[in-house]
């Protein structure tokens, strides 16, 4: 087995091993999930990589272990274990910087799955071999150029966030990173596939297009953005929970001038020590 088939057969392990545990364990869950509040407001970056290794279900990581599987057969025959793990990470971190950037106003948004990475891998393999074919354990063969466009409308229209939100955003932005950083590692495959580039290219951009400025024209029911379009900015949380925390100070310090230190509880000492530094 090769340097790839190894790095492949790690990252669908890991996948398996941290979704399993997030099944089981909520508070798990919570921690690495991605969620714009934790991440913007208290600087919780880790979640832009572990929230790409929790699914919401066996059926929604079964089908991106699957599908990373089959593409990556084909970028193993041609590319490098680093190229390969700077696709899958590229695809991952751009996807959810993306998706950060668009819900940046909306502290309490959240996603998880690895659906970003494996756009990615599909769109990498697809714009440097456009007329690989694709099957499923030798049966159903179908251009790979039609699995990758099929699975970016399922990823749109059927995978949703736990709390219903469809995560158009991190599987367009893993896409269309993963592609460009394949581009850049095999440069001369921009002109002789110049015509696939660019038809997968164009619809990823006009999506971007719609889902940032008019949301409202999907063809889905987006039940987070009916609910949430009038959500607070995270620079309004930050400012009321600084202000909170000045008059949780200010009162423990009046408390100190008019009834002394030792006047304080255990909590106010706390807090006193956390402000103060």
């Amino acid at each position: 087995m090769s340097y790839t088939g190894i790095i492949t057969l790690a990252i669908i392990f890991l996948n398996v091993l941290i979704s399993w545990k997030g099944f089981k364990s909520r508070t798990f869950f919570n921690k690495y999930e991605f969620e714009v509040e934790r991440i913007l407001l208290y600087r919780e970056y880790r979640r832009l990589i572990t929230s790409g290794f929790l699914h919401v279900s066996w059926k929604h990581l079964i089908f991106n272990m699957i599908s990373l599987f089959l593409f990556s057969i084909m970028l193993d025959a041609h590319t490098g274990p680093v190229a390969y793990t700077a696709i899958y990470t590229g695809s991952l971190i751009g996807g959810n910087l993306l998706s950060l950037y668009i819900h940046r106003r909306e502290s309490d948004y959240s996603a998880v799955g690895a659906s970003g990475a494996v756009c990615g891998i599909i769109f990498a393999a697809i714009a440097l071999y456009p007329g690989m074919i694709v099957s499923f354990f030798g049966l159903f063969p179908v251009p790979g150029w039609l699995y990758g466009i099929g699975y970016v409308l399922y990823s749109i229209y059927g995978i949703k966030s736990r709390r219903d939100n469809i995560g158009h955003d991190a599987h367009l932005g893993g896409a269309m990173a993963g592609m460009f950083i394949g581009l850049l590692i095999t440069p001369e495959a921009i002109l002789q596939n110049m015509a696939v580039i660019i038809a997968l290219t164009l619809p990823c951009i006009f999506f971007m297009y719609v889902i940032i400025h008019k949301p409202h024209l999907l063809l889905v029911d987006n039940f987070y953005y009916n609910q949430h379009h009038i959500a607070r900015d995270i620079d309004d949380l930050y400012n009321a929970e600084k202000a909170n925390r000045q008059k949780e100070l200010d009162a423990i310090l009046d408390k100190i001038h008019n009834k002394g230190i030792n006047s304080l509880t255990k909590t106010e000492k706390e807090k006193l020590e956390q402000y103060s530094r």
